[in-house]
């Protein structure tokens, strides 16, 4: 997942795929704890994607913060 894409989407947007990820994360925990999973850098790249994710939020809340003042 790329930042540049990431930057295209709306606010809601983002919300909804950080949403599914952090799922998605809770879900390997648990494959990770009952010795299921078989691709353990699969989970680096989820916490970079959900890092990214919130970095691209939180820039779009400061841009509209300065706008509205």
């Amino acid at each position: 997942m790329k930042a540049e894409e990431l930057r295209t989407k709306s606010v809601d947007e983002l919300k909804k795929q950080l949403l599914d990820l952090r799922k998605e994360q809770f879900n390997m925990r648990f494959q990770k704890a009952g010795g299921q999973m078989d691709n353990t850098a699969q989970m680096k790249t989820l916490r970079r994607d959900i890092a990214k994710i919130k970095t691209i939020l939180t820039e779009k809340n400061k841009t509209e913060t300065a706008k509205a003042a």
